[in-house]
């Protein structure tokens, strides 16, 4: 099976601000990141299986891949809690830098782990990984390819944040023999 990782493209809110799971409108440049996009990817058979987090910045993308889109709330960012929406200049520095230091452990507050993150895309991974899909298109966000990457290769939750993950970037796995092969990572 090839899948292809594909994070969201540009939003249109302000730089700095954090929105995991809040549902914020794509960027103007929209189309033409797309179109970008579509170039770097091959012609997709026709029962390739299309799956997305339902916020829209990830499902308006998924819609261009095909009619018959999955979305799974499981594809979704982390839940940043009660700093949803704000600038990350304005959350309380301390708390700030205690998240940051520990997020695969620490939550914002009523918010989620990154090792929570990681927990919900593993059983979506796992249900993935029992389909009979050829192909497999996953639009979704930075947070979730960090935890499938370091997934995949087995890493500590605390490398996950060394995977530079582009706006409008693919990275694709392949499965054989029920071993998954890296074949390139923010192309």
């Amino acid at each position: 099976m090839d899948i292809y990782l594909i994070r969201h493209t540009q939003t249109a809110n302000s730089a700095g601000l954090c929105y995991g799971q809040t549902d914020v409108a794509v960027a103007s440049t929209f189309e033409q990141e797309t179109d970008t996009l579509h170039g770097k990817l091959p012609e997709f058979d026709e029962d390739c299986k299309v799956f997305s987090s339902p916020l829209s910045r990830c499902l308006q993308l998924a819609d261009t891949f095909s009619d018959t889109v999955t979305t799974d709330a499981r594809l979704q960012e982390l839940h940043f809690g009660d700093w949803e929406g704000q600038l990350f200049d304005a959350i309380e520095p301390t708390a700030l830098q205690q998240w940051t230091d520990n997020f695969a452990t620490a939550a914002p507050p009523n918010g989620e782990t990154f090792g929570d993150l990681h927990q919900r895309v593993g059983e979506f991974w796992q249900e993935l990984l029992a389909t009979e899909a050829e192909q497999a298109v996953i639009v979704t966000h930075a947070g979730v390819i960090r935890a499938l990457l370091a997934r995949v290769l087995n890493l500590p939750l605390e490398n996950a944040f060394q995977f530079r993950i582009d706006a409008g970037s693919v990275h694709k796995l392949r499965c054989v023999d029920g071993y998954i092969y890296l074949e390139y990572v923010n192309l």
